[in-house]
């Protein structure tokens, strides 16, 4: 078996070396592309397979190379870190028999994988569930859904300690001479700065009048914004960006939360309850205690959208309160609400008529609406039917939380 494998790889890689794409249809290529993808992620398991077995016999010595992670990133041309990441899991396959019959299919590649088996490693009895979402949805998906299992499967005490001893930050630099970084913050400090960025850089983007017709990549203008934010510029123009706490009103007064009763930070995750008040001391925060009654009697036909309907928006649909995404393509920051039913139209400034887009979103929302003959002969001035306000920004000064 293993003298068939290796004379047929040899055969493809010798056929690839004459490939010319010019020599093909476009439906040709087409097909090319999804069936040389799958052969790749097939190769890249069964590789990192035998990598895993000649590192436990210690046949990677024998290449040279003391450090088993070390020899496999040389042989894919991949980092220490990724190599490592995918021997872990393939470690993991043992405990996820249907994983590693649709690694070795193709079907998966090995950073989804990755979060497959670190997710039953952690949870017991997901892989089924995990390798659905792999296969219709693909890895973003499957990594929120890692997420969500993790932390429904841990508790909020549990979760807080990880997150304490998870955080850092290094930089580097890179071939250019830029300063590159990476991190991780827990959520209570994470989730407000990730915040002050994106409101700093959407200022940016609105106020920016490129001569030559081109906006910057909005990327660009976020590591502006994140300069800004760090200098203090960024404050002097931005309304203070508050942390939005959702808890049970009985865990809140009880001091713990039993099974079923929410305390999380929007878009962060669960929390205790005991950090829940220790953050509402803060400026930066909104706490908003419910007992699980929906909001829904807020509505006028003005284009301002009051602050306790802003909350409600914020928090996401009840019972999970699980914040505010966009509606098209699901993204959690950078939002604008947008009126379903445009004001042009009268449309309702409420709850049910509301919803949150990304920039890009609603400005084809807006489009769309335009073209339907919803905003009138004429544009309107902002045409982000809500106006310039994103989701999740309201000044708050700290006040005592209300029952």
């Amino acid at each position: 078996m293993s003298i068939l494998i290796l004379t047929t790889a040899s055969s493809l890689r010798s056929q690839l070396a004459s490939f010319d794409a010019g020599q093909f249809t476009g439906t040709d290529c087409a097909r090319l592309a999804e069936e040389l993808a799958a052969t790749e992620k097939a190769c890249a398991a069964a590789r990192i397979m035998a990598a895993s077995r000649a590192i436990a016999r210690g046949a990677h010595e024998g290449r040279g190379f003391r450090d088993g992670p070390a020899w496999v990133a040389r042989q894919g041309g991949a980092t220490t870190s990724q190599a490592r990441q995918a021997l872990e899991a393939a470690s993991g396959l043992g405990a996820c028999p249907e994983t590693r019959t649709a690694l070795l299919a193709g079907e998966l590649s090995w950073a989804e994988a990755s979060e497959i088996t670190k997710t039953e490693q952690d949870v017991p009895g997901t892989e089924a569930a995990m390798l659905g979402t792999a296969r219709e949805a693909g890895l973003g998906a499957l990594r929120d859904k890692a997420r969500e299992q993790r932390l429904a499967g841990t508790s909020a005490d549990e979760l807080h300690r990880q997150q304490q001893r998870a955080r850092h930050f290094r930089h580097w630099r890179d071939r250019l001479g830029m300063v590159r970084f990476v991190g991780a913050l827990p959520p209570a400090t994470g989730v407000p700065l990730v915040r002050r960025i994106e409101l700093a850089a959407q200022r940016l983007r609105r106020d920016a009048t490129p001569g030559d017709g081109q906006r910057e990549p909005f990327d660009a203008l976020t590591a502006d914004a994140l300069v800004a934010v760090a200098s203090g510029d960024g404050e002097r123009r931005s309304p203070r960006v508050e942390l939005v706490v959702v808890c049970d009103i009985n865990a809140w007064r009880r001091g713990h939360a039993h099974p079923g009763e929410v305390c999380h930070i929007v878009d962060g995750g669960p929390v205790p309850v005991q950090v829940a008040k220790e953050l509402a001391e803060d400026a930066f925060l909104k706490a908003v205690l419910h007992d699980g009654v929906a909001v829904h009697t807020i509505k006028h036909f003005g284009r301002h959208i009051p602050t306790e309907l802003r909350t409600a928006l914020d928090l996401g649909p009840a019972p999970t309160f699980a914040g505010a995404q966009c509606a098209d393509c699901g993204r959690r920051f950078g939002l604008e609400y947008d009126h379903v039913d445009p004001v042009a139209n009268h449309g309702p400034t409420s709850l049910a008529n509301l919803q949150p887009r990304c920039w890009p979103d609603h400005q084809a929302k807006t489009e769309r609406d335009r073209q339907a003959g919803l905003l009138g002969p004429d544009p309107p001035r902002h045409p982000t039917g809500s106006g310039r306000r994103q989701a999740g920004v309201a000044r708050a000064r700290p006040s005592p939380p209300q029952s």
